[in-house]
């Protein structure tokens, strides 16, 4: 059940699957509709308590302007260290898909004793920005889509469920699933409540503007070897959006760090995913 929490003074939106005696997996995506709750079920059901939430400006959190954020990168990390605090979780497993990769990234950096292991998901060792030159960029084809996209009326459902599913075929492996694309994009619209103005808000829920927005403070790439957290890297072969490249250049950085390659795998978690990501989740948080 959805409920609000005080995390590092500001009001966000978690939804927690599981018995709290288990061991805690908190999830950090855009939306907490990033990690579908039948995913959640699945891993809950084997013994993890998982915790997600709306980073703020998105969901049901704290509202903001994507293209003017009044926090910052370290502030979305504190505010995931205040999440744990909000269920009295000294630590957690963290588990971070694409920019949540970053805030996952820098929480087991900066705050190391809350993080007990850490696995990332099609993420980089960069934030937004021009990538560093041994890492492959954004597939040109995508950023062809991104930068000249067909106009949307961002307070229509239709309009916006259509162009954002047009996205997630632009960011899918090859066997793409419209109709469960579809269905999570409509339901990320859904659960937008009304808004000073809602375009924005749907803007914010449906492509992360405010990271491109956003102050992400100093670099830490150089940093990844002194991540102590037993680390998993899960990407796809066929990620158009962060090149496979990053993420083996995650696994080569953080010491120990073990990589995980999954064919037809884009910039997304659809279900037919579900069958190697679980599985891995679960032996790295044995």
């Amino acid at each position: 059940m959805e409920k609000l929490i005080k995390a590092n003074g500001v009001e966000l939106c978690a939804e927690t699957f599981g018995d709290p005696g288990d061991a805690p997996v908190l999830l950090i995506g855009n939306t907490m509709l990033t990690w579908p709750g039948d995913l959640c079920g699945r891993v809950a059901a084997l013994r993890r308590f998982v915790v997600r939430y709306d980073l703020r400006g998105t969901g049901r959190s704290a509202s903001a302007d994507p293209e003017a954020p009044d926090y910052t990168l370290r502030d979305l990390v504190a505010d995931a260290a205040g999440v744990l605090d909000a269920h009295d979780l000294p630590s957690a497993h963290v588990v971070g898909f694409g920019a949540g990769g970053w805030i996952a990234q820098l929480l087991a950096l900066d705050h190391p004793a809350r993080v007990t292991t850490l696995t990332l998901i099609a993420t980089r060792p960069t934030a937004p920005g021009p990538n560093d030159d041994d890492l492959p960029e954004h597939a040109p084809e995508l950023m062809a889509h991104v930068m000249n996209p067909p106009e949307v009326d961002w307070t229509d459902r239709a309009s916006v469920v259509g162009f954002m599913t047009e996205s997630a075929r632009h960011l899918s492996g090859p066997s793409f699933d419209e109709a469960e694309a579809r269905e999570n994009i409509e339901r990320i619209y859904d659960r937008t409540p009304a808004a000073p103005d809602p375009g924005k808000a749907h803007r914010a829920d449906q492509m992360a503007t405010a990271f491109a927005a956003l102050d992400s403070g100093p670099r830490w790439r150089k940093r990844l070897g002194d991540v102590s957290a037993p680390t998993l890297v899960i990407h796809g072969e066929d990620d158009t959006f962060f090149p496979l490249g990053n993420g083996e250049a995650l696994a080569a950085e953080i010491p120990g760090a073990e990589l995980l390659t999954i064919p037809g795998m884009g910039n997304e978690l659809p279900r037919r995913t579900w069958d190697s990501i679980v599985p891995a989740i679960l032996r790295h948080t044995s």
